[in-house]
């Protein structure tokens, strides 16, 4: 195997080895934590694949991501029992015969030792080696990785399935690791947060020429709390990737600009703290009937000076509610929030009381319950982030 760092890992695939993964008994948080950390670095991550217990399925997956892909990443398979087998995957793949490491059998004999017991047999098979892999440590359980130098400059790592275990291996060990041998190629990602307007929209204004595109690459996410748009470019030819992804932006905020209330990952409490910063003011609340998810999507802030929850049932003259919380907080803008349930959806009432007046939106959440009180309090936030931004 050739031992050869010309490579830079540019292309990436995951693997999720265990039969609990494919059968839906266990929810796999490792894959999508890899993914976005090599995503952040310029990789780009082109397959997250789940596996089962089997060899021959997960043999031919290593064997196909490393025809793909300069950087092959698997978690689980690395336990003592009989179907662990991502060693003998890896060894069939390369076609290569795992043996015991003398030094990965100390250390297992050890940890054993201290633990004041005899090792079972079945555990050796956490000392295997193939020629061209080298064992990473793992200070959290008995199942070391492996770095895999393959052929092409290609590398294969294997890491254990339980994120207590995986993280810090990833984090201290690999990752720097694979930095050092060359990860990612230039990269530039923009992200914009968009409100009023749903994703069918948004993909609507933007167009389906944009959103095809691979370089720079546009792409939109519902999400909870937003709307987002995602552009991501690549240095190309004699264009930097921040010259494309300039160019794409242009072009997004033609479209939707008007709707994008932050930039990257920021928050509602942090984009209304940015607005009430810049006039140096502070905000009392009153929710009615919500539960107290404004509370919940604001947090406790230094500017938050009042916050009050109250059932349903309190619900009175809203606009002299916003008034009262604001007076008797001593905050400059004084917000107040109830709902009424519509059917299957929910009207949303918001007040918003400062020293110029008092202004009121009706708004229609839809969905009722939780998933309406949830919408409730991302409305409130849109209009007072809008009242924020006039005069």
């Amino acid at each position: 195997m050739s031992s050869d760092h010309s490579r830079r890992l540019l292309t990436a695939e995951l693997l999720s080895v265990g039969s609990e993964i494919t059968a839906g008994e266990t929810r796999d948080t490792n894959a999508g934590d890899l993914a976005r950390d090599l995503t952040r670095l310029g990789v780009r991550v082109g397959r997250l694949t789940a596996v089962p217990d089997r060899l021959d399925v997960a043999r031919d997956a290593f064997s196909d991501a490393l025809q793909r892909s300069d950087l092959v990443i698997s978690t689980g398979g690395l336990g003592p029992t009989p179907d662990d087998l991502t060693r003998e995957a890896i060894a069939a793949a390369l076609g290569e015969t795992p043996m015991v490491d003398q030094e990965l059998e100390a250390w297992l004999r050890e940890l054993w030792r201290r633990r004041g017991m005899a090792m079972p047999d079945m555990n050796l098979t956490q000392a295997w080696l193939i020629p061209s892999a080298r064992a990473i440590g793992n200070p959290n359980g008995t199942a070391p990785g492996w770095w895999v130098n393959a052929a092409d400059a290609r590398v294969v790592v294997a890491l254990p399935g339980p994120p207590r275990e995986m993280r810090p291996m990833w984090r201290e060990d690999v990752l720097p690791r694979l930095q050092a041998r060359g990860l990612g190629e230039e990269q530039e990602i923009r992200t914009y947060r968009l409100t009023g307007i749903g994703e069918s929209a948004v993909a609507d204004l933007l167009g389906e020429a944009l959103l095809r595109q691979q370089n720079p690459e546009v792409a939109t996410y519902a999400r909870a709390e937003a709307v987002d748009v995602r552009i991501s470019a690549f240095a190309e030819g004699d264009r930097s990737a921040a010259e494309l992804a300039e160019e794409a932006e242009r072009v997004v905020l033609a479209h939707v600009g008007k709707h994008v209330w932050a930039r990257d990952d920021e928050s509602w409490a942090s984009a209304i703290a940015r607005r009430l910063s810049e006039r140096g003011w502070t905000l009392a609340t009153a929710e009615i009937g919500t539960g107290g998810t404004l509370l919940a999507l604001l947090g406790f802030q230094p500017w938050l000076a009042r916050s009050v929850v109250a059932p349903a049932h309190t619900a009175g003259d809203l606009e002299a509610m916003a008034g009262h919380v604001r007076s008797a907080a001593g905050a400059d803008v004084g917000l107040a929030v109830t709902l009424r349930p519509e059917g299957s959806d929910t009207t949303v009432l918001i007040a918003i009381d400062t020293d110029t007046g008092t202004k009121t939106e009706r708004r229609l959440a839809f969905l009722g319950g939780e998933q309406g009180r949830l919408r409730a309090a991302l409305l409130a936030a849109a209009v007072l982030w809008e009242a924020l931004g006039e005069g």
